[in-house]
């Protein structure tokens, strides 16, 4: 599918998280070659890196402004630090992509934990984009027509309620898979409570950008990549820019399919019962 003709240039701010490596590289500088927004804000976990992307946007666009923020989103406290410096000192914030995620992993057997003592996945997967997206929907909401673009997966897994931190049979992917989910799940959630009554104007929307890109988490659990990075980057790209999504929202995308996602998603008492868990979490 070619977007070009559908592309508008916000020329506003995008905030893009895990923007240092695979996708969330890839697409940071498509959207600034593309000229979508005015500034770019750039989110990494190491420094190095994030510079070094920083650099690559601005030989790319050298009009566009670019702005980094540092912050390990295994670190709750990190996630509300970094909000807390982007409501600050940025006058507004058009678009949020809530890219960063850790996959299967290099030995899937090995349960791993976020800095709060939450299972890594759930944590980096779900919590953290759940909190970022809360902590800085007031810019959001000020700087509306506005939208957040959750980067889910086709990988979805239902939620166990009697072990949310999959402490029983440990494996990276199912745990990879359950806060995919959870995270389109939260997707539904926040896009009915913006649009109540006259609504934000902030739109809410989850997809599956593509299927096994050529990605160092695809490789590290094992996969063979099937298609290059920049597959995945179009879908997300038409989510950001495409003027006829600009009321869309609380909508699961497979690719460019406007898809179901698993049936938990749709099970009212189940995303009650994770709302309800995660705000738990954050508290």
């Amino acid at each position: 599918m070619d977007i070009s003709s559908s592309d508008s240039a916000l020329g506003g701010t995008i905030l893009v998280t895990g923007a240092t490596q695979g996708l969330g590289r890839r697409l940071v500088l498509d959207l600034a070659v593309r000229g979508a927004a005015a500034t770019l804000l750039l989110h990494g976990r190491d420094r190095g890196r994030l510079d070094d992307v920083a650099a690559e946007v601005r030989s790319a666009a050298p009009g566009t402004e670019v702005r980094t923020q540092l912050a390990d989103l295994a670190d709750l406290d990190q996630v509300r630090a970094m909000a807390a410096r982007i409501l600050d000192t940025e006058p507004r914030l058009d678009v949020l992509v809530n890219n960063a995620a850790v996959g299967g992993g290099a030995t899937p057997d090995r349960r791993e934990v976020s800095r709060q003592g939450y299972e890594l996945r759930f944590a980096v997967n779900h919590v953290a984009p759940y909190l970022l997206t809360r902590e800085l929907l007031p810019l959001l909401t000020a700087s509306a027509p506005a939208r957040v673009v959750n980067v889910a997966s086709m990988g979805q897994a239902p939620v166990d309620f009697d072990d949310v931190m999959v402490e029983r049979d440990y494996e990276g992917l199912d745990a990879y898979c359950r806060s995919k989910l959870a995270m389109i799940m939260s997707t539904f959630d926040l896009a009915a409570e913006l649009a109540e009554g006259a609504g934000t104007g902030v739109t809410v929307n989850a997809l599956h950008p593509a299927h096994l890109m050529d990605t160092r988490a695809v490789r590290e659990y094992g996969f063979t990549p099937a298609v290059p990075v920049d597959e995945g980057v179009r879908p997300v790209v038409r989510l950001i820019t495409d003027p006829a999504l600009a009321t869309v929202t609380g909508r699961y995308f497979d690719r460019f399919t406007d898809a179901r996602a698993h049936e938990q998603a749709y099970d009212p008492a189940a995303r009650a019962r994770l709302a309800a868990v995660t705000r738990a979490l954050i508290a």
